[in-house]
């Protein structure tokens, strides 16, 4: 039996024009897209998924409105626009592979 957040073909189709000549493209994706409601009642292997594809489509309705995306990834794309993010993350892993951490107490104190 296949699972439910198998991913599936979906065709895109778009017309261009170039060079005043109209033409159609057409372009088949293995898209990871999981329908919302599937996704809440599998949040668990969802989570997994998106931790082994990098990501997951999330559609309501046919429409995809949001994404659940492998961490990894998501620094990556937040560091496509801003290198100080991506510098900080690479420093933090750094230090916490030497060991150089902070207890929650020292962080932020009594609260």
């Amino acid at each position: 039996m296949e699972s439910p957040l198998s991913g599936r073909n979906v065709t895109i189709r778009s017309y261009h024009l170039l060079d005043n000549v109209r033409f159609k493209c057409i372009i088949k994706v293995n898209m990871n897209i999981v329908n919302a409601t599937v996704l809440r009642n599998n949040l668990s292997d969802a989570i997994d998924e998106a931790e082994k594809k990098d990501y997951l489509l999330v559609a309501r309705k046919g429409k995809v409105i949001s994404a659940l995306v492998n961490i990894d990834l998501f620094e990556d794309l937040l560091g496509l626009s801003n290198k100080k993010y991506l510098a900080s993350i690479k420093k933090a892993r750094e230090e916490y592979k030497k060991g150089e951490i902070f207890t929650h107490k020292q962080a932020f104190g009594e609260i």
